[in-house]
């Protein structure tokens, strides 16, 4: 059960993040300071510290709270599934609970217009790919686990979670370029290009 202590250190935490956040998306990135955060919520420098180890680590702990949530998701996928088929059924039946997951931390909105700004601002975008990185490797090792494979011997894992990655980044970019920055958005235009996946890498595209 969890003490007070630990309920107080984590409203803590998530009055430092959704502060970071207001001032990361209306301020920018590189203009917050630690100090700035900090003076928001009433509390120290030192107290930030005891929580994120620097600003970038804040601008990404809800996309990475996300991405939790969807590795999850493909490690409660039923085994029977093919594996392209749990990545994709992961994400597409994990939205509904997304919503639910980031609104116990930040408001749904505010962290969609955190995604822009990492979208927008190259040291942020650059620690996000990073992230993605080793987030594929976790999965390629989820995938093989389920399969009964060494991921070190079978290419087949990490090449599947290359390939769905790659769309994932696609769908990112045209998001965060379109003019409907909602989750619903987001949503559609995710099933829609995984849809396109399989034709895209087994069809003849030419017109005849």
């Amino acid at each position: 059960m969890e003490t007070l202590r630990e309920r107080k250190k984590q409203r803590t935490r998530e009055a430092l993040l959704r502060a970071a956040l207001e001032s990361f998306t209306t301020r920018g990135y590189e203009r917050t300071t630690v100090d700035d955060i900090a003076a928001a919520v009433d509390v120290s420098q030192r107290t930030f510290f005891r929580y994120f180890a620097n600003k970038e680590e804040a601008a990404l702990a809800v996309m990475d709270l996300a991405v939790a949530h969807f590795v999850d998701a493909v490690r409660a996928r039923p085994p029977h599934e093919a594996p392209m088929e749990a990545l994709r059924q992961a994400v597409v039946e994990g939205w509904d609970t997304l919503a639910d997951a980031i609104g116990t931390v930040v408001p749904v909105e505010l962290y969609l217009r955190m995604y822009r700004v990492v979208e927008s601002t190259p040291v942020l975008l650059a620690a996000h790919l990073r992230h993605s990185m080793e987030v594929e490797e976790t999965l390629a090792r989820v995938i093989a686990g389920r399969e009964g494979l060494d991921v070190d011997a079978d290419p087949r894992p990490r090449l599947a979670v290359a390939v769905f990655s790659g769309v994932m980044r696609v769908t990112e970019r045209q998001w965060h370029t379109a003019t409907d920055h909602s989750l619903d958005a987001m949503r559609t235009l995710t099933v829609s290009y995984l849809e396109q996946l399989g034709p895209a890498l087994t069809e003849d595209w030419r017109s005849h």
